[in-house]
């Protein structure tokens, strides 16, 4: 048998290992850079009226490059429309590749899209929805399987009662490790802000089962009232907490204008001289009174 050579098979195609320059030589970049009035005729054509102000040009290879354009869309403010060129060595004239609208830096973009079983979030949930759990939901196990929870397994067995479904271990550990991290944790800024934790705290209710190891339920109504709280999460609500020195308010000392007595303040006595030189005074109007009145007058005897 004669062995093929590679000049019986024909040119051979380069192979995937082959790296191919970024750039394309200075008689292809020119022919790709100068194609801008070719592109934005291609985007006329293709979408009209819709092409902005030209933005520059990139190459993507050896033989292409993209024209940029701003887009003049409504509803599309900040895209672009980008024209793919292409040109091989020894073209004269570069050719249309590809037209596409594509967002820009400052584009308006919908938000990721999620499925359907992903978009309800913790909160959503509001009166009259209904929201069923996974069909294999790893929260939950079937009630005649053991939780690993005393409380449960020994509470189903001693009635003869079950759930169809109970909260398994996964779903205990998940639903212990989101309230020991929630706002009612111990690394909150409440329970950070103060030395008394729950565990020791009068208004603090253990709940039942496993989860009573580590939470309970506030009872204060001035606090966490009716939120699940962990053992080391704290507030100022504790029922440990000192009153304050005295009564009232600390800052003052406390007073009863009720049952004050309030007493007329009694006018200073009069200087001593002043009170002489008012008797002198009047003293002296009494004699000049009296020497007035016993004086005779003419029509009156001397006598008399």
């Amino acid at each position: 048998m004669e062995s093929l050579t590679d000049s019986d098979l024909g040119p051979v195609a380069p192979s995937d290992d082959d790296s191919r320059p970024a750039t394309p030589s200075d008689q292809v970049a020119a022919i790709l850079a100068g194609a801008v009035e070719q592109a934005r005729a291609a985007v006329i054509e293709f979408s009209g009226e819709t092409v902005g102000d030209y933005l520059g040009v990139s190459f993507d290879d050896d033989v292409a490059a993209t024209h940029r354009f701003l887009a003049v869309l409504t509803g599309y403010h900040g895209w672009q429309w980008a024209v793919v060129v292409a040109a091989y060595p020894g073209a004269d004239h570069a050719t249309i590749s590809e037209v596409v609208l594509v967002p820009g830096p400052t584009a308006l973009l919908a938000p990721p899209w999620l499925p359907w079983d992903e978009r309800v979030r913790p909160g959503d949930l509001g009166p009259g929805d209904l929201l069923a759990p996974l069909p294999d939901d790893p929260r939950l196990a079937a009630g005649f399987a053991a939780t690993g929870d005393p409380l449960v397994d020994d509470t189903a067995v001693e009635l003869g009662l079950g759930r169809r479904r109970v909260l398994s271990a996964i779903g205990r550990d998940e639903a212990a490790q989101r309230w020991h991290d929630g706002d009612h944790g111990p690394a909150s800024a409440m329970a950070r802000s103060t030395k008394r934790i729950c565990r020791d705290c009068g208004f603090m209710v253990p709940v039942a089962g496993a989860l009573g190891e580590m939470f309970g339920v506030c009872c204060n109504e001035m606090a966490a009232d009716g939120r699940v709280v962990d053992f080391l999460y704290g507030c100022g609500a504790h029922s440990d907490t000192p009153a304050p020195a005295g009564v009232g308010s600390p800052a003052h000392d406390p007073f009863d204008d009720g049952v004050i007595e309030v007493v007329p303040r009694p006018e200073p006595p009069a200087p001593t001289e002043t009170v002489e030189a008012t008797e002198s005074e009047e003293a002296t109007e009494s004699e000049d009174v009296n020497e007035t009145a016993h004086e005779p007058t003419a029509e009156e005897p001397a006598g008399d």
